[in-house]
């Protein structure tokens, strides 16, 4: 046997235990990358309450950032179209629930003084209005606004 035909039976015999059935297997060159699973994603949005109960709000002031209506807006605040509660009135922040169909809903309001509670009860305390810079009691004692100079 020639040193040409024993080349010759080792490479067939090579040959029919690889996967292909040819001489050799390509290997990668670059290890392969795993996925993340959960990886990345966006930024906080930076939801929730922003001024808790008994804290001083002004006019403007944002009392909750929320996706969804979790909290109900109350007495002198307002709901933004992304619903966001603010405050409309200088005062006191209060969170309150009230029976809302078979349970119960959350709100927020402002009271304009400290020790007052919400829900107000108005047929004995009657409306809790703000007006602005004016003060009602010196307009019922005189009769007229008061000048500023």
């Amino acid at each position: 046997m020639s040193l040409l035909s024993i080349w010759r039976l080792a490479s067939i015999a090579s040959s029919a235990f690889s996967p292909a059935g040819l001489g050799s297997v390509r290997t990668a060159t670059k290890r392969a990358g795993g996925s993340v699973r959960n990886g990345g994603g966006s930024p906080g949005k930076r939801l929730g309450v922003k001024k808790f109960s008994d804290q001083y709000v002004e006019p403007g002031n944002i009392i909750v950032r929320q996706r969804g209506s979790v909290f109900h807006p109350g007495q002198h605040v307002k709901m933004g179209r992304d619903h966001t509660i603010y405050a409309t009135v200088p005062g006191y922040v209060r969170f309150y629930k009230e029976k809302w169909m078979r349970g119960e809903r959350k709100f927020v309001g402002v009271v304009l003084h400290r020790g007052d509670t919400l829900p107000r009860d108005e047929t004995t305390l009657g409306r809790s209005r703000y007006f602005g810079m004016v003060d009602l009691n010196v307009v019922a004692r005189n009769g007229a606004i008061p000048s500023t100079a």
